[in-house]
């Protein structure tokens, strides 16, 4: 596939976040979405994963309790990143289940693949390769996943495409993402700074689901969870004075800019 400007402003972003081992639980971050531990999740889902591996969350929310996981189910992780979300869903499906993260920065599938190595997890396994293009055979997962990663790609609807192409009939899209309420102001939107950051590439609810049902989904639900402050300080701050925000205030971007639960399923049959 065609890599784009955004692609490589992403990928230098999350290769940076992984050279540091940074995340929105680091110790610096500043994020009012953890203290000293990743609250995102329930504690008895992160029981079993070493506290660094658990801290380290670049997530939005928690699509494995979304997801309802059940025993021998393969999964798909679309941006698995240092991949806390494939080791909480492995331990869900089990040793008869699989799971597979993708991910385009060789950064965090280096650390991905530590981890899994570390806690000797069989059953999970970690592929380079971009959203648009996922290396993953037809009709061959049964749940697809994702945190805070579908709003990163320039090609959200080639994203749903592939993934209803490598969904089972039946299958599953769970994810937690960003969207908006709203259209964001052309000069947000043309930030690749802001992309990163996970604002500007964030559409529309209505959008959204008009772009699921286009590949094909039913059963499409969208549930706001917050309005998510700390995705727009965070990105406010990477840009610095590259923005002129009064073509929309702190504020607004505050009312407009929000995490949500998303669920779908891929008819069983077409």
């Amino acid at each position: 596939m065609t890599q784009t400007p955004i692609h490589d402003a992403v990928r230098e972003h999350y290769a940076e976040r992984a050279r540091k081992s940074d995340s929105c639980c680091g110790p610096d971050s500043g994020s009012a979405c953890c203290d000293t531990k990743n609250v995102i999740y329930a504690d008895e889902l992160l029981a079993a994963v070493p506290d660094d591996i658990a801290s380290f969350s670049l997530g939005c929310g928690d699509p494995i309790t979304l997801a309802a996981l059940q025993p021998g189910q393969s999964v798909l992780d679309l941006g698995s990143g240092g991949g806390l979300d494939c080791f909480l869903a492995a331990k869900k499906v089990g040793e008869s289940g699989h799971v597979i993260g993708v991910d385009m920065t060789p950064e965090m599938l280096e650390i991905a693949r530590a981890n899994a190595a570390r806690m000797n997890v069989k059953n999970v396994e970690f592929r380079h390769g971009f959203l648009e293009a996922l290396p993953v055979d037809d009709n061959s997962i049964d749940v697809t996943i994702s945190n805070c990663v579908i709003n990163l790609s320039p090609d959200k609807a080639k994203v749903f495409s592939e993934v209803f192409r490598v969904l089972k009939p039946g299958g599953k899209l769970a994810v937690s993402d960003i969207v908006t309420d709203g259209p964001l102001p052309d000069a947000i939107k043309q930030s690749l700074s802001m992309w990163a950051g996970c604002v500007a590439g964030a559409v529309d609810a209505s959008n959204y689901v008009a772009m699921m049902k286009s590949a094909g989904f039913t059963d499409i639900s969208i549930t706001p969870t917050f309005f998510d402050k700390e995705v727009v300080d965070e990105a406010i701050k990477e840009v610095g004075d590259q923005i002129d925000l009064k073509v929309i205030s702190q504020e607004d971007l505050y009312k407009t800019v929000y995490s949500a639960r998303i669920t779908a399923r891929k008819p069983e049959s077409l």
